[in-house]
């Protein structure tokens, strides 16, 4: 008998496609959703009830009934922002301690981690590749290093000890930085709480617990963080994040044989967005960039900074369902192209002359080539089902699963958990 297999959802963009609402409607099918990668710069919005919440660190399948959510061992976690959310949810009957598991081996994100990743992003000064300056880099340096600490040292009679090794190894590197204004102490009180803290919650060599849970015919989903084109291998380095985005990452992440993966359902926008440096070939510096963003609501989740804005690049959403094994695919914010006479789609890139339709590393002077399509010029806000949707966005539709070769599976119309189209 064939084992179960662990489905994997992740963004097929530079981030902030909506993984947290996609997490939240499909979790229902699922008993355990776990965070495979990156730490608190991921911000998972959910919008339901009339109100709108933001995971950084928690999986987002917290909010349903019956779910345990894993935070796995590629994950880097901040104590001190790791319980913010426990206590942004507990307010709502929601019991954390009995739904919550976390990895003995994820890293730790000390308040020196925080600083280093300032005092270096300021040090780069044009050059910057635009951090969140949350530590996450730092740690998975040292996690690479081998120097970091992991939860399981929380439970080590020489934690203190462990704790303050690092942390003087930290103040000898920021001693080569120009000094910053923050203030050790008080992050210091505040981590060292946090931290006892989350010693209540159940600390588990958690890849025992998911591969006896596929074993037993469990359904587990993998929840990604970032996205796919920030992958620290496969996007335009160095404008990355620090982990693997890809659907590879859930088994390193989560200690998941690769034959484990079953369906992989990537996300993208409409459009595209980007926030901090790095290349951007679609990029809108017009009104309609502007439009996008407005309509949009394309503020970062976790930094609050304004995103970039763009059309739609289609090689390099074709590369990310290469690079994934992309079975199934979710398309986000729909709707907010319902007012545009035209929208572009990115087909190819001229440069040096010549066309290409390859998505590639070097492509920051990439000038795009559009295909353009017609509006809907309707507001799909309130539509349910495919066959009330507009032919201008059927067609528009098509041509995404006609040129990557994948089925669009879920349209999402809006950003409540309701705002959904089933294929």
């Amino acid at each position: 008998m064939e084992p179960n297999k662990l489905d994997v959802v992740l963004g097929l963009q530079w981030g902030d496609e909506g993984k947290g609402k996609v997490v939240d409607v499909l979790t229902p099918a699922y008993r355990i959703v776990a965070r495979f990668q990156g730490g608190p710069n991921a911000g998972h919005s959910l919008v339901f009830g009339g109100k709108t919440f933001v995971l950084h660190t928690i999986p987002s399948g917290i909010f349903r009934d019956g779910t345990l959510n894993v935070i796995g061992n590629g994950v880097v976690i901040d104590p001190v922002i790791l319980m913010e959310e426990v206590r942004q949810i507990r307010p709502m009957g929601i019991d954390v301690a009995s739904k919550l598991v976390i990895s003995k081996r994820a890293h730790l994100i000390l308040p020196t981690h925080r600083m280093l990743d300032a005092a270096s992003e300021s040090a780069m000064g044009k050059a910057k590749i635009g951090s969140t300056l949350k530590g996450i880099g730092p740690t998975y340096a040292d996690k690479t290093g081998r120097n970091g600490l992991r939860v399981s040292d929380l439970l080590a009679p020489d934690f203190t000890a462990r704790y303050a090794a690092l942390k003087q190894r930290h103040l000898a590197l920021l001693a080569g930085y120009a000094p910053l204004s923050f203030d050790l102490e008080q992050a210091e009180r505040e981590w060292l709480h946090a931290v006892d803290e989350v010693k209540q919650f159940r600390l588990e060599d958690t890849e025992f617990l998911l591969n006896q849970a596929l074993d037993e015919g469990i359904p587990v989903l993998a929840e990604g963080a970032q996205g796919s084109l920030l992958d620290i291998d496969f996007g335009a380095y160095p404008y990355v994040t620090s982990s693997n985005t890809l659907a590879a990452g859930a088994c390193t992440g989560l200690g998941i044989a690769p034959g484990r993966i079953g369906s992989v359902y990537g996300i993208f926008k409409a459009y595209c967005t980007r926030v901090g440096s790095g290349p951007f070939p679609t990029e809108l510096f017009d009104a309609d960039g502007e439009r996008l963003r407005a309509v949009g609501h394309e503020f970062g989740a976790t930094t609050g900074r304004p995103r970039r804005t763009g059309w739609l690049d289609l090689p390099a959403l074709k590369y990310s369902v290469m690079m994934n094994g992309v079975t199934d695919l979710i398309l986000m914010k729909s709707d907010v192209l319902d007012g545009f006479d035209a929208i572009k789609v990115a087909v190819g890139y001229r440069k040096d002359g010549q066309i290409r339709e390859r998505f590639s590393s070097d492509c920051e002077d990439a000038e795009p080539v559009f295909k353009t399509f017609p509006g809907w010029k309707t507001a799909l806000g309130g539509i349910r089902s495919y066959e009330d949707l507009p032919q201008a966005f059927k067609d528009f539709l098509a041509f995404i699963e006609q040129q990557t070769g994948c089925p669009v599976r879920i349209v999402s119309v809006g950003p409540d958990r309701d705002a959904v189209i089933r294929r």
